[in-house]
């Protein structure tokens, strides 16, 4: 009996394709719409694929089969993101080297992503660590390392966008007078400080046990994740890429693309950009004099662009808040601390900076973390208004965001208040709201403003108002000219506000200021006081006027700033790709800090070979220890030269795959300009949204950066971007006592574990016990609550329990529930499914069908064997439906004949196909699954299945279920694939329905329905249901005030 057996049909068909290169992409027709699908190619990690991965893979598939028969050029390619640290860390432990393991994972993964029958066109294949594709990836370093930004460049780019800003060659950079006649090395260091790839030192993670440097995720508690092991904060000279140049681009040009809003939104906060002024404070001592003599020349020479030794530099949003400020904090690595701490405090400060010293940036940043911090026995003081402020180092401050200096202003930033609260510090109150009072107060108050007791107007906040302030209330309403003007006023919060109108804005008086302190910072906008003449000016103006006057007199400017910080890019790992550069060095062998680059003839730098992966013990990179002769070479001019050691990170090879694609076998260029017109940018990008910040956001700026030197011409590389949801293991947990002993149990528990029978299975004869008795020693283990017995984890298979609503039950035991929880597929819960299994055992058909089916793309989903399962038994009635199970080779089912359809066939037919095509259009592959279901189910108990119908039906099938929509197309007369079949099409007539039903309402309620004609008037359905006697009988008495007739879909009677 000739039944569906995917594992006959499924290798035959993706043999033809193989052979027949079915899917391969050919030369470019213009005459074709073209669509270009990328999925977020793959790390080959030696686990293979689970099915998680198919997910997105599958929905790229469908669009792609779908599109291919709509008549459209689809470019669907596949490659490898094959640098990176699993396969060094490997090679450490078995001394295999990395490209030995790499192309075993890869093999292993074609493999199972060929078992799917996915359409890639394998023509276009790569991977990051082919020499053929990371010479190009240097190539891009070195465009991006011979570029500068010109922030006021105004242009017109090949895609008609006016823009100010571009990426300019670093020949064009304007060089200074006084550099130029410092002579040429002078002119060459003034360009590499300009260049969009530089060198700077940085603070980063090392961990000697590992002997690398950490990225700041894999640093917890200031230890590595990967073995617990102390991590230190190190200066280290790095490369980084000035992606900030970029900033303003990279978040205002999200505007015009087809993404989700919420990854637009985390890119937009990543990149974190905002408004407002650069400060300086001085530090060239406490001599008053002093502080004039440098105001004087501040005044007289401007604000210059890099500070100078004897200030503290800030930038702050809240410029209105400068007359707040009452101490600064720096970070423990700022240059400024060693001269500005006291011998009485160096050893406190000392001990301070070596404990940060051991924290990550995270551990750092963390909001809900205790304060911490020391003074350092020097002080600044507040260009606004002359004020010696203390200075303070704290590890919530870092040298790597800004200027690595801040001045806190307690009154309005939480974080500062809670470090002013802590330390004892100062809190002045300069912002104050706009309370309700009687704006008549304004011509008796404004006179008085700045003289006696008004001279602090002030933000009080009270949590009830003190018999003090009632006083004080009292005695300035009883005053004629302020009598009842001015009161205790009830805040949003819960607080109180002593209020009056005075001038432009409402404030808060105090007699005296240390009267009333705060219970809390006040961050919102609102009116200035306590500021001299800015009092009373909106925060808006006060910080357009304030920040100009800093402007004119020297001690600040406007400025923007980015959360987003420089991209670090060198790793001290031999698996990546090495940089072509190299350093001068002077005759003692020491670099002279000048660079040279690797001709493009040079291309590709592969790395050396090496016998030894570990790592050397100090932040020297691994490549240090390569041979001499890949280490050193003399220039033609005599120069001895030193190769960079640092490699590239992983993301280098994925800014950039997307292009090669286009163009994967050019060995002159990285890409065909005229292909990449005709491809790009990427039509559909499917991901994971694990990738919505940092593979994104780097893409679109190398992106940016080529497409300002002129190697693309598009502004955007992913016009359209999808992320799948993660797919989580479906796993229970329920657990055994390592010793028997009965434990009551009843229908009531949540969830249950049952007693063992010393076999490692559940005994279901024991008795089970019940979730609320368990808990978990220090080391995670479960245990009994009462008895402190040690529990085993077991599991149960699936024929032991049973879905019982949203629960699991027990299949003996239905009053017991099991508890089942869905976690992130992953080793270490041994709850990863691989896809072979599946494949195995149910088809690459089945496993295709039950991804999409499980729900929307974008959700998460649990994954359950038994969902496989049924749709597998969908396929399975696909196949007996069309073809005669009962006959000894494969034929047609008898039913199946070539017959003229009926009426009522073509118009389920013509809906399916519409509602499909839609579907599959809007991603919504669950729901075009749900409809050919249900097609189905009608055309299965059909005596007569005419050939016409299932025909279509087969091609609507065929993007989801290829394998088995091929084998039935040949049985229904095909000649060849299916796969550039025209997509069925649908007449708008037979969609339509001729009857219909609609409900009936009096006075808004529902009391009947009627079946009426498709198209008929509003007269013709009120005729209908006086006739209708259910209708009528209660219409009867009543006058009909109105009639509202919805056409198609529903009658709404107004009576009384």
């Amino acid at each position: 009996m000739p039944r569906y057996d995917a594992k006959r049909l499924e290798p035959k068909w993706q043999a033809y394709w193989e052979e027949h290169q079915t899917f391969a992409t050919g030369p470019f027709d213009p005459a074709k719409e073209k669509m270009y699908v990328l999925d977020m190619f793959p790390y080959p990690s030696g686990a293979g694929l689970h099915v998680g991965h198919p997910e997105g893979y599958t929905a790229t598939d469908i669009v792609c089969r779908y599109n291919r028969m709509k008549g459209k050029q689809v470019l669907h390619p596949m490659g490898w993101d094959a640098f990176g640290l699993p396969a060094e860390e490997y090679a450490i432990k078995t001394g295999t080297h990395p490209a030995i393991t790499t192309a075993k994972n890869i093999e292993t993964f074609k493999r199972q992503l060929k078992s799917l029958g996915f359409s890639y066109d394998w023509n276009r294949e790569l991977a990051t660590t082919d020499p053929d594709y990371f010479r190009w990836t240097q190539w891009i370093f070195l465009q991006l390392f011979d570029t500068w930004y010109d922030a006021s460049c105004e242009w017109t780019g090949p895609d008609g966008v006016k823009r100010i800003g571009r990426g300019r060659p670093i020949s064009e950079l304007p060089i200074p007078a006084d550099v130029a006649a410092n002579g040429e090395a002078a002119v060459r260091r003034y360009q590499d400080q300009h260049r969009l790839a530089y060198q700077h030192e940085a603070p980063v993670n090392w961990c000697p046990a590992l002997g690398t440097v950490l990225a700041n995720e894999e640093v917890v508690d200031g230890k590595s994740e990967r073995g617990g092991h102390p991590v230190e904060r190190i200066p280290l000279r790095q490369w980084l890429l000035r992606i900030t140049a970029y900033g303003d681009r990279l978040a205002t040009e999200l505007d015009n693309l087809n993404w989700p809003e919420s990854i637009k939104l985390m890119q937009r906060n990543w990149i974190g950009r905002s408004e407002g002024a650069e400060v300086d404070f001085f530090i060239g001592g406490t001599d008053s004099r002093g502080f004039v003599e440098w105001t004087k020349e501040r005044e007289r020479g401007g604000f210059p662009k890099e500070p100078s030794n004897n200030v503290l530099r800030i930038y702050t949003t809240r410029p209105d808040t400068l007359f707040g400020a009452t101490y600064m904090v720096l970070a423990p690595e700022h240059p400024a601390v060693d001269r500005l701490t006291t011998p009485e405090q160096r050893a406190a400060v000392d001990e301070y900076r070596q404990q940060a010293s051991f924290k990550s940036d995270l551990d750092r940043t963390e909001l809900a973390k205790t304060k911490s911090g020391v003074f350092t026995g020097g002080y600044a003081i507040n260009p606004i208004n002359g004020e010696e402020i203390p200075v303070w180092i704290a590890d919530y401050v870092l040298i790597s965001y800004g200027t690595g200096a801040i001045m806190a202003v307690p009154a309005h930033d939480e974080r500062d208040f809670e470090f002013a609260v802590k330390f004892g510090l100062p809190i002045k109150p300069v912002v104050v709201w706009k309370p309700d009072c009687s704006p008549e107060f304004l011509k008796f108050l404004e006179p008085h403003l700045g003289k006696g007791e008004f001279q602090n107007a002030i933000h009080v906040r009270q949590t009830h108002p003190d018999e003090a302030t009632e006083l004080l209330v009292a005695r300035i309403n009883s005053e004629p000219q302020f009598r009842n003007l001015v009161k205790i006023h009830p805040a949003e919060d819960g607080l109180y506000l002593l209020c009056a109108f005075a001038g432009r804005a409402w404030f808060t008086i105090a007699s005296r200021f240390d009267d009333y302190p705060l219970t809390a910072a006040s961050t919102d906008e609102g009116y200035a006081a306590n500021s001299w003449s800015f009092t009373g000016l909106p925060t808006a103006e006060f910080k357009s006027k304030i920040t100009a006057d800093l402007a004119v007199s020297g001690l600040g400017r406007k400025a923007v700033n980015y959360r987003l910080r420089d991209w670090l890019f060198s790793r001290q790992r031999y698996w990546g790709e090495p940089f072509p550069l190299w350093h001068e060095l002077d005759a003692n062998g020491q670099p002279t800090g000048l660079l040279r680059v690797d001709a493009e003839s040079a291309l590709p730098i592969t790395l050396p070979e090496m016998a030894d992966f570990k790592p050397t013990g100090t932040p020297e990179p691994m490549l240090s220890k390569a041979p001499e002769s890949w280490l050193y070479k003399s220039a033609p001019d005599g120069t001895k030269l030193k190769r960079e050691t640092n490699t590239m990170p992983q993301w280098a090879g994925s800014c950039w795959y997307y292009l090669r694609f286009v163009d994967n076998k050019n060995a002159a260029a990285f890409i065909d300009p005229q292909l990449e017109k005709q491809w790009l940018p990427v039509d559909l990008y499917v991901g994971g949204a694990e990738h919505a910040v940092l593979h994104l956001l780097y893409s679109r700026f190398w992106h940016k950066v080529l497409f300002d030197r002129g190697h693309v011409h598009t502004a955007e590389p992913f016009q359209r971007l999808v992320n799948q949801g993660m797919i989580l293991g479906e796993e229970g947990e329920p657990q055994q006592p390592a010793v028997p002993r009965p434990l009551g149990s009843g229908p009531d528990v949540d969830s249950v574990w049952p007693l063992p029978n010393g076999r490692g299975t559940a005994d279901r004869s024991d008795d089970w016990i019940s979730s609320s008795d368990v808990t978990s020693d220090d080391d995670g283990n479960a245990i009994h609550k009462a008895t402190g017995e040690n529990l085993a984890t077991v599991k149960l298979s699936p024929d032991a329990v049973k879905k019982s609503g949203d629960s699991f039950v027990l299949a003996d035991r239905p009053d017991i529930r099991i508890e089942s929880r869905a976690y992130k597929m992953s080793k270490s819960r041994g709850n990863v499914i691989n896809p072979d299994k599946v494949v195995d055992e149910y088809g690459a058909d089945s496993l295709r069908l039950y991804e999409m089916f499980m729900g929307p793309l974008e959700a998460v989903k649990p994954w359950s064997m038994q969902g496989v399962e049924g749709v597998s038994r969908f396929l399975a009635r696909v196949w007996r439906t069309i073809t005669d199970e009962r006959a000894d080779d494969v034929r047609l089912n008898p039913a199946v004949q070539d017959v003229m359809p009926a009426e009522p066939q073509m118009r389920l037919l013509h809906k399916t196909i519409k509602a499909v095509t839609h579907d599959i259009e809007t991603l919504g592959c669950n729901t075009a699954i749900s409809r050919l279901m249900e097609f189905m189910n009608e055309v299965s108990n059909w005596n007569v299945r005419p050939v016409s119908i299932l025909r279509p039906f087969v091609l609507l099938l065929s993007p989801l279920a290829p394998h088995i929509a091929e084998e039935l197309w040949q049985l229904l007369g095909g000649t060849t694939t299916l796969a550039y079949e025209p997509w069925p099409t649908f007449d708008p007539k037979l969609v339509e329905d001729s009857v219909i039903e609609i409900p009936i309402q009096i006075n808004g309620k529902v009391r009947g329905k009627i079946t009426i004609g498709a198209k008929v008037d509003q007269a013709t359905v009120e005729a209908v249901v006086r006739e209708d006697s259910a209708l009528a009988q209660q219409l009867e008495g009543k006058t009909v005030v109105k009639v509202v007739y919805v056409q198609g879909r529903m009658m709404n009677f107004v009576v009384k």
